[in-house]
């Protein structure tokens, strides 16, 4: 599990991974109507695009998620793999123009390869146009026989989920996998240990031991760090939920989008989902923030965030749910004791928010759900690792597609901009947790990237992809947005003008979806994004260059 932010001098937070807890402080008093938000502009444009991706119903989706297993042998011969080796689908997505997009995770000898999945590009002919994959290195190991045994590799996960504050003093357990994430190959152990970080955020940390030396080559947390009836949230307004009606009493219950419930912990941090929200009267919330683990405002915050984080991905790239299947998360609010921060965990397939700072700050604003509920998207997708660059990637990703769920949301108040945890405080004096125009702003981010940006923490190696995002979108200099002012500079001095945010979203959302792995890195993400870009709007056009012109802004070329 990974926080919804990290502690970085002046407490700056910043938002956590898709199976990792992230805390989120929410403060700010809104009141008001919210406006019914305008029909995406970019879900329309997308129909007319000939590489934007098609809204697939769930039966075509699941032939041709069969023929691909179907010819998993025959795709795994053809683009050279090894005979050890087998080919085992994910996800598949198809074009308009009938270009099929399929990923695939790899086995050797039987064992799970980390690090070694990839995404095949066929025409509608069926003619292989392209590979993308996480490794380029062949996957082979000269033994599957294990120089130390399970136990000293457990130890070894325990001893490093120690340090990060977990009290557990034994692992959930460990398997033989081929670690494919850096390097050439090897045998390894990938350890799981649970229980809790130092903060009080759950913990899922997965430990790769290298299983001929002992020596630890990676860990990542799992838990990324949330009838119409009325609600009265704490950061939205007033707004329209989606409510079932049970007896004589209505349920926090949202059968139109895929099922979602949202559910209360009162304040314990248990596993369990809590007990669903029920009401008499069909009006939830006071718009005011409670310490009482009764407190219907946070749910309502939170079954809002859900609601418009649906319609985001599917009136704009025409996903149907986290897992694209038509099947909804679902909630948790008021988790542990003055617990500061949210997070996803794909385990549960499931968003949780704590109360914050004495109960009273729960961190369930409307960008900060939409970029939980993103991590679970990445997960079950291009499954960026979370750590390294690819790291700071998998948590831009989240902010972006945050960015792009309040944009989409409309609400008067609560309008759509370009910081992040802008309405909950968590640093106790106003200001945002992090900033897209200008990354640095935090006291953490960078806003270009260096050899190093992958030593950073990933809330704060996010940057790089976050500043490309607002060049993208908006270009640089200095304006002012919805109220706010941005002066977004560059790192090789030029002047950017932007292609506005519904293309710069589609754009990464493709990337993401069909050539992103889970070992991209700013240089891959670059590449990603180029194809993304020809793809939808060809390699002569003005997106085209503009993707490009934007990534040497922010010093990747």
């Amino acid at each position: 599990m990974t926080p919804l932010y990290a502690r970085h001098k002046r407490t700056t937070l910043a938002i956590a991974t898709a199976v990792a807890a992230g805390a989120l402080l929410a403060t700010g008093l809104t009141t008001g109507v919210a406006s019914a938000h305008p029909a995406s502009a970019a879900g329309k444009d997308s129909r007319h695009l000939a590489g934007a991706p098609l809204a697939l119903s769930a039966g075509a989706r699941a032939s041709l998620i069969k023929e691909a297993e179907t010819t998993a042998t025959e795709t795994a011969r053809k683009i050279g793999l090894g005979v050890k080796e087998k080919l085992v689908v994910k996800d598949v997505v198809k074009d308009a123009d009938g270009t099929v997009h399929t990923r695939y995770e790899r086995t050797y000898a039987g064992l799970p390869v980390l690090g070694g999945d990839l995404v095949v590009h066929e025409s509608e002919s069926g003619k292989t146009e392209g590979v993308t994959r996480a490794t380029n290195e062949a996957i082979k190991v000269a033994s599957l026989k294990p120089g130390i045994t399970v136990a000293k590799a457990e130890k070894a996960a325990v001893s490093a989920a120690k340090t990060l504050g977990s009290a557990k003093s034994s692992s959930d357990g460990a398997r033989k996998v081929i670690w494919a994430g850096s390097g050439k190959p090897v045998l390894a152990f990938e350890t799981v240990v649970g229980g809790f970080q130092d903060d009080g955020t759950p913990s899922r940390l997965h430990v790769i031991t290298d299983a001929a030396t002992g020596k630890k080559l990676f860990q990542h947390q799992d838990v990324e760090t949330a009838t119409t009836g009325t609600g009265n949230s704490l950061y939205s307004g007033t707004v329209s939920l989606n409510t079932y009606k049970s007896g004589s009493s209505y349920q926090l219950y949202d059968t139109t989008r895929g099922g979602h419930k949202t559910y209360n912990k009162s304040h314990s941090s248990s596993t369990s989902k809590g007990t669903l929200f029920t009401d008499s009267d069909n009006t939830w919330g006071t718009g005011k923030a409670s310490s009482s683990s009764a407190d219907q405002t946070a749910a309502v915050d939170a079954a809002y965030g859900a609601q418009e984080t649906w319609d985001f991905y599917k009136n704009t790239f025409g996903r149907s749910g986290i897992k694209d299947d038509g099947t909804a998360a679902y909630s948790r609010v008021h988790y542990g004791n003055s617990y500061e921060n949210a997070f996803w965990d794909d385990d549960c397939f499931c968003m949780t928010y704590g109360d914050g700072s004495g109960n009273t700050h729960p961190l369930t604003s409307l960008d900060v759900a939409g970029h939980e509920m993103s991590h679970g998207v990445t997960a079950n997708t291009a499954g960026l690792d979370y750590s390294g660059e690819s790291g700071g990637l998998n948590e831009a990703t989240s902010d972006i597609m945050g960015t792009g769920v309040e944009f989409y949301a409309n609400n008067s108040s609560d309008k759509g901009d370009y910081l992040i945890g802008e309405t909950i405080d968590l640093n106790g004096d106003g200001t945002p947790l992090r900033y897209m125009d200008k990354p640095s702003k935090d006291g953490g981010s960078a806003d270009n990237w260096s050899s190093g940006v992958g030593d950073l923490d990933v809330h704060y190696s996010s940057g790089v992809a976050n500043h490309f995002f607002y060049l993208l979108s908006e270009g640089s200099g200095s304006k002012t947005i919805n109220g706010v002012s941005y002066d977004s500079p560059t790192y090789n001095n030029s002047k950017v003008t932007g292609i506005g945010r519904d293309k710069a979203l589609q754009i990464w959302y493709k990337a993401l979806t069909t050539y992103f792995t889970s070992t991209t890195n700013y240089k891959s993400a670059r590449t990603g994004t180029l194809s993304a870009a020809k793809d939808l709007y060809g390699s002569s056009s003005t997106e085209y260059k503009t993707v490009a012109a934007v990534w040497s802004a922010v010093n990747v070329s």
